[in-house]
Formats: C-alpha cells, structure tokens, sequence
C-alpha cells in the first residue's frame, strides 16, 4: 500500500469504529466513540493540510516551502474541543454511576407510556381528566406519595430515599 491510501483507510476506519460505539447505551463506549471521532477529524485535517513544508515563520523558510498554519490551529482548536466534551461525558458517566450504580442507559417507561397513548392536541389536554399514571410527571397529584395527604414530595433522583420532614 502506498501512503497515501493507508491515511484515508485509517481515517475511514477510526470514523467507523466512532460512530459504532456512540449508538451503544454504554455511556463508556460513547466517551471511546467520541474521542475516535475526535482521532479522526484531527487526522482528516493533518491529511487535508497537503504535503509537509518548513514552519510557518518567516526568515527561517521560503514562502513556498512554507506549511499551511490553518489545519494546524484547528487541529489544536479540535483537540481542546474534544477534551472539554470528554471531560463533560466523564462527569455524565460519573453522575449516572452515582445515582443508579450502572453506567448503562435505561429504557424510559415514561416515553414508551406517552407513546401508546392516542394522539391527543396539547391545547385539548387537561391533566386533571387524565387516568393518573398519564399525567405529567409535576402534577399536583404526582408530587406526593399515595395516601399521604401532607406528606413531603418525593425525591426527584430515581433510587434515592425520601427524606423525612422536619418539624
């Protein structure tokens, strides 16, 4: 193989194996799809810069013999942008590790319970004519636990406890 069909194909591959692991519901494997997406569009942009030349400073190189500074900065401005948005990710995985102790999306069985219901127009829906499990999650109803009538509203984290009213 020559050169210049290996940087295409690893190109070609780091975007594929990237775009696999994003559609995984492992929030781990979407920070590892993420940063081979990152990989690749750094490597996309060296490859799209053209052929190597002396550094960009005038006095040291011919103006001819020069390399394109632009796919350098942004290069440089690719890599801060990917580490700023795993750094973000990692916080996500660590705040889903902490409060469901797996890094694993779940299936929402509020979306799937809107879902099967008939198509009804916002404007022509009254919560308060809804079978309860249908209404909307800050409904007045839905903020307290059944059959206490002043008790303290649930806690708005999935597997937390409830924490007792003071008095």
């Amino acid at each position: 193989m020559t050169p210049t069909v290996v940087l295409p194909v690893l190109i070609g591959g780091l975007y594929a194996a990237g775009v696999y692991l994003l559609l995984d519901r492992s929030l781990t494997r979407v920070l590892l799809g993420f940063l081979l997406l990152g990989n690749a569009t750094n490597l996309l942009l060296l490859s799209a810069g053209g052929p190597s030349g002396g550094a960009p400073i005038v006095g040291i190189s011919e103006p001819e013999e020069m390399n394109d500074p632009l796919p350098q900065a942004l290069i440089l401005t690719a890599i801060v942008i990917t580490f700023g948005v795993a750094a973000f990710l990692l916080a996500m995985i660590h705040r889903s590790w902490r409060l469901v102790r797996e890094e694993v999306v779940g299936t929402d069985e509020e979306d799937r319970r809107v879902a099967a219901r008939k198509a009804t127009d916002r404007d022509e829906l009254d919560p308060d004519d809804l079978a309860p499990d249908d209404r909307p999650a800050a409904h007045a109803d839905s903020l307290h636990a059944p059959g206490d009538g002043d008790a303290e509203p649930l806690a708005d984290d999935v597997h937390l406890p409830r924490r007792r009213a003071r008095r």
